[in-house]
């Protein structure tokens, strides 16, 4: 009998510290993603510095992210530049506006009023119609927000809806 009561506080100590080391859903806290978004990121040949200030993540209740960030394009060519304003990693599939998304490493960037995303070749993975938020008081150069069971992925005042899957 007391072998069985050991075993049982046991079991209950690890559970207890396995949820306690869990982290909540949600959009990560600012303070948290130096730890996980990352300083340089290569893309189409080159290392590009990551803008931290302009980052953002999201963990799933699977203790899984979705991250992302702008970063300094100077040094790309034109055309390059023009669709790749961003690093875009997910360690899950996403619904992204209206098309599907697997894990993997992207480039993205907010084209006219499209949202495009691209392989780390420059290669096209996505392409969906971004839409404009009038009513958003202070636009920022990126952000990522709750929306109802989904996210919001900002770049100024356009944005596109994640919803993880």
């Amino acid at each position: 009998m007391r072998t069985r009561t050991s075993t049982l506080i046991a079991v209950a100590i690890l559970v207890a510290a396995a949820a306690a080391q869990s982290k909540p859903a949600g959009v990560v806290a600012a303070a948290e993603l130096k730890s996980l978004v990352p300083t340089s990121y290569f893309y189409r040949g080159q290392s590009a510095s990551v803008q931290m200030r302009n980052s953002g993540a999201i963990r799933t209740k699977g203790q899984k992210y979705v991250i992302a960030a702008l970063v300094d394009t100077s040094g790309y060519a034109s055309d390059v530049a023009a669709k790749y304003q961003g690093l875009f990693i997910t360690e899950v599939k996403l619904k992204v506006g209206d098309a599907d998304l697997a894990p993997g490493e992207y480039g993205f960037g907010f084209v006219g009023d499209k949202f495009l995303v691209t392989d780390i070749g420059a290669n096209d993975a996505l392409s969906t119609s971004s839409q404009r938020d009038e009513n958003l008081k202070r636009p920022v150069p990126l952000k990522i927000t709750e929306d109802g069971g989904g996210y919001r992925l900002y770049a100024g005042k356009k944005y596109v809806s994640l919803q993880v899957e």
